[in-house]
């Protein structure tokens, strides 16, 4: 506590002495400032849905590849195995939208768990039809019941879009986190499947990501704090008048995956590289992952300037086929899959903005579904291509397909407009 100065007197002089220094107080450091992601999981609940996210989303990237390794190594056929998985990709591009239409309406715990449970007796009866050797048409049947999958990332982004609807900058690094997971899930997923399936019996990565499928989704819906509220208002806005263009720019990105995955497939397939194969794929969506983490932590760009990189990247890889050099395709895929999931993030913050309110899980499966048709669509137009030009012409496709995105992305601000003039429209009429 400082004291008064005193007083003494000197001849006739009053002089004030000075106090006795004392010494300076300790000068407390600083707090560090946190990064984004910790801000991000400091929300309360936010770790523990997240853990039940990413548990329900690892089989996402298993149940394809271990239902073809499941059904090939028992009944001897790839084709009919390649069948069984597209029907269920084609049963999933129906029943999804509605799905999530449901959870729109209802909430998320109310029907995402039985619709959970549907989809994993769908897998449980897959492995049972193909043990007791069932009719071919019985595959299908329980393959198509797994359709019912709620969509996980969505119902995920859309609580994030809750949690963080007063701070766009945390909602563009909880966006760029989720595009991060997919990629991991789609990496890793597929490498467990194998490894489960060879290393301990056919039936493993079915059993394996049924498993994780209902424990996640069970952890996931139980924290209902941080559960979207179901809004009682009418909905008379529809996400797919809605989205308009942006579904066609979905379905231009699916075009340049599937096209993409088949070509570097075939490609590394004629180079015979065994192991090697599945890490220099690898590669990709380890950019992608990389680089979805890194634009959380960035100002986010626009749209245009992501779909004018992607298209660049997406060269990359068909320039380095055309050496015939594997060593350059390895880093031509590395950044190629940087480029991919910034334009996934800005390309789903426009979904977001332009889905009416109480419809962002249908809008987000819409435009998965999107994705998955191209997929579907740039798979099978690569396949051909590769039968007829070769592997290292059918690159050509993936770069062909950016440049359609490009152009969807010009009719982009349109569809914005348009959604702004629909939902004023739906606020009128609920007036």
């Amino acid at each position: 506590m400082p004291t008064a100065p005193l007083m003494t007197v000197t001849g006739t002089t009053l002089v004030l002495a000075a106090p006795a220094a004392t010494a300076p107080s300790p000068v407390a450091p600083a707090p560090r400032a946190q990064g984004p992601y910790r801000r991000l999981f400091a929300l309360p609940g936010a770790r523990a849905f997240t853990a039940g996210n990413l548990l329900a989303r690892l089989p996402m990237g298993m149940f394809g590849i271990s239902a073809v390794m499941m059904i090939a190594g028992q009944r001897g056929s790839y084709a009919l195995a390649g069948a069984v998985t597209a029907t269920g990709l084609g049963a999933t591009a129906l029943v999804a939208p509605w799905t999530a239409r449901l959870i729109d309406r209802h909430g998320q715990a109310r029907i995402a768990v039985p619709a959970t449970l549907i989809a994993v007796l769908g897998s449980l009866a897959l492995i049972v039809c193909v043990r007791l050797e069932a009719p071919a048409w019985t595959l299908f049947a329980a393959y198509a019941a797994t359709a019912t999958t709620p969509n996980i990332g969505g119902m995920s982004r859309a609580r994030w879009t809750h949690l963080l609807r007063d701070s766009p900058a945390a909602h563009h690094t909880a966006m760029s986190f989720e595009q991060a997971a997919d990629e991991f899930c789609y990496m890793f997923g597929p490498v467990l499947a194998a490894f489960l399936c060879t290393a301990a019996f056919p039936e493993a990565g079915t059993l394996t990501g049924a498993a994780l499928l209902l424990t996640g989704m069970l952890v996931f819906t139980s924290r209902r704090a941080t559960e979207p509220p179901v809004t009682a208002a009418p909905r008379r806005g529809s996400p797919l008048r809605a989205l308009g263009p942006l579904l066609v720019l979905f379905l231009a990105l699916g075009l340049v995956f599937g096209s993409m995955e088949v070509s570097s497939i075939a490609y590394l397939d004629a180079h015979r590289l065994g192991a090697g194969t599945g890490l220099v794929l690898a590669l990709q969506a380890t950019g992608s992952c990389a680089a979805g983490l890194l634009y959380g932590t960035l100002r986010p760009r626009g749209l245009g300037t992501c779909l004018a990189v992607l298209a660049a990247a997406m060269a990359l890889p068909a320039a380095a086929a055309a050496t015939g050099s594997v060593v350059l395709l390895a880093p031509a895929l590395l950044l190629a899959g940087m480029a991919t999931a910034p334009t996934m993030v800005t390309a789903m913050a426009r979904v977001h903005a332009v889905t009416p309110e109480g419809r962002l899980n249908e809008g987000m499966t819409l435009a998965v579904t999107a994705i998955l048709a191209g997929i579907a669509a740039g798979s099978a137009t690569a396949g051909a291509a590769v039968d007829h030009l070769g592997p290292a012409a059918a690159y050509l496709l993936p770069a062909a397909a950016a440049l359609a995105a490009i152009v969807a992305g010009r009719f982009i601000r349109r569809a914005g407009d348009h959604a702004r003039v629909v939902l004023a429209a739906d606020a009128q009429d609920r007036q």
